[in-house]
């Protein structure tokens, strides 16, 4: 007997595939991007005193964080990158400096070690396949991010701000009620408040 073939409909999985193509060609003809969308990013996110910024380390053709977090360090923003504690969980933040040593995580991204001290991000900067003008996002299926942003939320109101190419915005998603929204877009064409 064949196995049922309904993953081959499954209209994430098939966006996710169609969205990987449209962010590598736009990481191909942007390479400036990361340096454009920091600066949106200073103009648009109101960074209060004792703010803490989870970025994440980009992986693949992620548009480019590095920018950001130069900006962010000089005005004396403390920055935390996540961390997979354990499948399934929520994700861990720790403290971050550009060119601090960074060791492997759970799937291959890099990751402050142990020894770094834990922060709890008042922004998430969130990296992401696709996402549309009301906040909608689509991830990369393992649920990380949706966990995070609901666990946080719960104890407090932080802000969630998606980071892409600006080709990666689509019309709509297929979200379901375990999908967190995103507070703001910001890419390098400018910042979108959902």
């Amino acid at each position: 007997m064949l196995p049922p073939i309904s993953f081959l409909h499954d209209p994430k999985k098939i966006l996710r595939e169609r969205m990987k193509g449209e962010r590598r060609a736009a990481a191909k003809a942007r390479p400036d991007a990361g340096k454009h969308a920091a600066a949106n990013f200073l103009r648009a996110i109101d960074l209060t005193d004792g703010a803490v910024v989870s970025l994440y380390h980009p992986m693949r053709d992620e548009l480019d964080t590095e920018p950001l977090a130069a900006a962010l360090i000089e005005k004396g923003v403390r920055i935390a990158l996540p961390v997979v504690a354990r499948k399934k969980a929520p994700l861990a933040f720790r403290e971050y400096q550009p060119g601090d040593d960074l060791v492997d995580g759970a799937y291959g991204e890099r990751v402050p070690s142990q020894n770094a001290p834990s922060a709890t991000p008042s922004i998430l900067v969130v990296p992401l396949l696709a996402f549309t003008r009301d906040g909608g996002r689509l991830g990369y299926g393992g649920g990380y991010y949706d966990r995070t942003l609901e666990a946080l939320r719960r104890e407090g109101a932080p802000l969630a701000v998606g980071y892409a190419y600006g080709a990666q915005e689509v019309d709509a998603l297929p979200l379901t009620r375990l999908d967190q929204p995103l507070d703001w877009v910001v890419t390098e064409r400018g910042a979108i408040k959902c």
